[in-house]
């Protein structure tokens, strides 16, 4: 839950702290602006919020690990759901109206999540988990998400160290391998979700298990 917490609201800072011009940069999602990232955003904090009350009375299907989806293929930013995203982050016109929404649906989850039980069972995308292994599975979502904010901003601060090294490790779950000793948290995170292709010398690392790559999450 703390972990959970210090991801969501190093993120939700950072955007805060974005200045106007960065909101039209190009983010590490495919077809998508700075700008229609964080409206995903306020979308994502908007899920949790629903799912926090939404309680499922029957046993958990899923856990932290278990919630993510392996898809075939990357996005292309062509799925209806991503158009859409794309057109009600043009809809908001200036930044600060989307750092105003995000701060004000953003902050609610954050609250919400701090007071949740973590042994209660609810339920989200028709499969039941518990408070806390939800909430731990978002710690993945937020810290990637963070890279694809920071993707083409060098000058922002990335994700806490604490999100990024528990990231890999649910990866490493996901994809039933380590990343070698030699991949830092973030370029294990980059690499193993297809942020970035490897180098030559990150191939020969990552040995066999390279031919599963990228684990495309949803």
């Amino acid at each position: 839950m703390d972990l959970f917490s210090c991801s969501w609201t190093a993120l939700r800072t950072t955007v805060a702290e974005l200045p106007d011009e960065d909101f039209t940069q190009p983010s590490g999602c495919a077809g998508w602006l700075v700008r229609d990232l964080v409206c995903h955003l306020i979308i994502d904090a908007q899920d949790v919020l629903i799912t926090l009350v939404t309680p499922a009375e029957t046993e958990p299907t899923r856990d932290a690990v278990t919630y993510w989806n392996v898809a075939e293929a990357p996005p292309t930013g062509d799925d209806p759901l991503d158009a859409l995203t794309v057109r009600l982050a043009a809809a908001y016109e200036e930044p600060w109206l989307l750092k105003f929404h995000l701060d004000d649906v953003g902050s609610a989850a954050g609250r919400a999540a701090e007071r949740a039980d973590p042994g209660l069972r609810v339920s989200t995308r028709d499969e039941v988990l518990t408070a806390g292994d939800y909430l731990r599975a978002y710690v993945l979502e937020w810290t990637l998400h963070h890279l694809d904010l920071v993707a083409h901003l060098p000058d922002v601060a990335g994700p806490p160290a604490e999100g990024l090294a528990r990231s890999r490790e649910m990866l490493e779950e996901i994809a039933r391998s380590p990343f070698p000793a030699s991949f830092s948290d973030k370029d294990a995170l980059l690499v193993g979700t297809g942020r970035r292709a490897p180098t030559d010398a990150e191939n020969a690392a990552l040995g066999e298990p390279a031919a599963k790559l990228p684990l495309v999450l949803g």
